[in-house]
Order: C-alpha cells, then sequence, then structure tokens
C-alpha cells in the first residue's frame, strides 16, 4: 500500500466507509450483531492471511507478538464493531458517524498522554470544526434522540465503539514501531477480532444458521473485502505514515459521504445546515492533515522503516 499517494489511500478509506453504514443495514436485518461481526471479520482474516501465504510472507508468530496482535484485534475489530452493530440497533446510523468524527482527537491526544506526540493549536481547531460540522449534518437525528426509548443505551455504544477503535488504533501504532510485516499483522488482529465476537457470540447467543437472503450475503462480502481489508490496509498504511491523529481524521469525512449515499439511494434531500456542515466538516479535515499540524505524529511514523516491516512492502 506504500506505493499509493497519501490521498489516494484518504480517499479510498473514506469513500468505502462511507458506504458501510449503510451495508450494516442489511446485516442486522437477518444476524444478532455479534455473530454478523464474527462473520465479517472471519471472512476478512481468511482472505488477507491467504494474500500474505501467497506472497510468502511469515505467518508465524511467538506468544508476546500474538499478544500484543490480539490487543490490537480486540479493541480495533472485535469489541468496537459489535458495539457499533449495536449502536445502530437503537439510534440513527447518523448519530454514530456523529460519535466517530471525535475519533482524531481522541486518538491524538491518546498519542500524547501515552509517548507524549506534539499536538498543535491547528490539529486541535481542526478536529473541533470537524465535530461540529458532523454535529449539523445530523442535527435532526440528534434533536430526534431523546424521543426514543433506548436512545441512551444507543448513545453508550456509540461512545464505548469510538473510545475502543482509539484504542485498538493506538496499540496498531505499536506495532509498526515494532516492525511487524503489515499483512500478516493485519491478518491475525482481524483474526483476533473474529474470535472475540465469535466467542462472546457462543457464550451469550444460540447459533442462528445462515441467512438465505442475498442482501445479507452481499453486504457480507463487501464489509469483509472492501469495508474491513481494503480500508483497513489503507487506513494502517495512513497511520504509520501520518500518526495515529491525523489518519484518524477519515472518521471526520465518512459521514459526509454516507449522507451522500443517503442522498442518491434513499430519497434523502440536504438543507442549508447539512450543506454549512459538510463544508465545516471538509475544513477541520483540510487543517488536520496540513503539513506542520503536529498532530500527534506517533512514534512510528519516526522509527518504522519505509515499509510495514523488514523488505516488506505493504
Amino acid at each position: 500500500m506504500n506505493r499509493f499517494a497519501t490521498w489516494q489511500l484518504f480517499g479510498l478509506a473514506v469513500l468505502v466507509w462511507g458506504t458501510t453504514w449503510h451495508a450494516i443495514v442489511y446485516q442486522l436485518a437477518a444476524m444478532a450483531p455479534a455473530w454478523g461481526v464474527a462473520a465479517r471479520f472471519t471472512l476478512a482474516a481468511a482472505a488477507v492471511l491467504a494474500l500474505a501465504a501467497w506472497r510468502g510472507e511469515r505467518l508465524r508468530f511467538g506468544p508476546a507478538v500474538h499478544a500484543r496482535l490480539a490487543l490490537q484485534g480486540m479493541f480495533m475489530y472485535g469489541l468496537s464493531y459489535l458495539c457499533v452493530y449495536h449502536a445502530e440497533l437503537h439510534v440513527p446510523s447518523g448519530l454514530v458517524a456523529v460519535g466517530y468524527s471525535a475519533s482524531p482527537l481522541l486518538a491524538g491526544v491518546g498519542a500524547w498522554m501515552l509517548w507524549r506526540t506534539p499536538l498543535s493549536r491547528r490539529f486541535l481547531a481542526g478536529g473541533g470544526l470537524g465535530i461540529g460540522g458532523v454535529a449539523l449534518i445530523f442535527a435532526p437525528e440528534i434533536a430526534q434522540v431523546g424521543q426514543r426509548p433506548s436512545a441512551a443505551l444507543g448513545l453508550a455504544y456509540t461512545v464505548a465503539a469510538v473510545a475502543l477503535s482509539a484504542v485498538g488504533a493506538l496499540a496498531a501504532s505499536r506495532n509498526a514501531v515494532n516492525r511487524l510485516p503489515f499483512w500478516p499483522a493485519l491478518g491475525w488482529g482481524l483474526a483476533w477480532g473474529a474470535a472475540t465476537s465469535t466467542t462472546l457470540a457462543a457464550l451469550t447467543l444460540p447459533w442462528p444458521g445462515l441467512p438465505t437472503a442475498p442482501s445479507w450475503w452481499f453486504s457480507l462480502a463487501y464489509l469483509a473485502l472492501a469495508g474491513t481489508v481494503l480500508a483497513f490496509a489503507a487506513f494502517l498504511t495512513l497511520q504509520q505514515r501520518l500518526g495515529p491523529g491525523p489518519a484518524a481524521s477519515i472518521g471526520v469525512m465518512t459521514p459526509v459521504i454516507a449522507l451522500a449515499v443517503s442522498t442518491a439511494f434513499e430519497g434523502y434531500r440536504p438543507g442549508l445546515w447539512t450543506l454549512s456542515g459538510g463544508a465545516l466538516a471538509m475544513a477541520g479535515n483540510a487543517m488536520m492533515l496540513r503539513r506542520g499540524a503536529g498532530a500527534a505524529r506517533s512514534v512510528a511514523t519516526c522509527e518504522r522503516t519505509p515499509s510495514s516491516g523488514p523488505g516488506r512492502e505493504p
């Protein structure tokens, strides 16, 4: 993935993740969240590990490395996405997207707390603009949350999803410092995320059987291969290149794409508040991505090799 320019990786992740909010709806219609997350990441892990094996990369690691990969996988893929799927059962998907707009600030502050990486005023201001812009986009949905009996639970799941995802992203940045090969690390991380969700599902829910609806299978393939393999490969490459904070600014722009999808396929008509929010989100995103923003670059961006592992091109 290092052969791609930063704007290409950023655009790929935003475009794909901007459409996965809608795809998740088809998963929830046919299967409980825990089993749906397990299926998604099991398929994604199998695809990535098969790719790594085809490339001739080493797939065996010791217990200490697997512990680090498990930390990344459990938080970034397993637990955080369980919360995302549960949140969308209780509140509109747009509100979950609003929560994820806080990802850049949370990742940046987390990197500063752990490793004292720099935080500039420009980065903090850009993050604030991004959050404000996405909030404006989904202001009508936010206004209706109080009318929903389970809104508080949905909000709690959203907050938990963002926090857990940030922990996983910071763990991934440390794995880059340790020069773990890109594709095997991604594959095993996904496998640990799948194992986490599968274990929780098996302990709490009966096996529902495989759905027969074509929409479930198509959405599963899209979420696993595009929404997980391609998008996370782009995101993790950006994180190695830019640091946790700037890479997480993808979470600010994703809701804007989700809004465009709703306009095109669901009959949504944006108003003045929505258009103004989109402009604010894009402006904040530009501020956070500008060079010299001091946007919480991780130690990985200083210590990593040009590839994501010894002699490997991700």
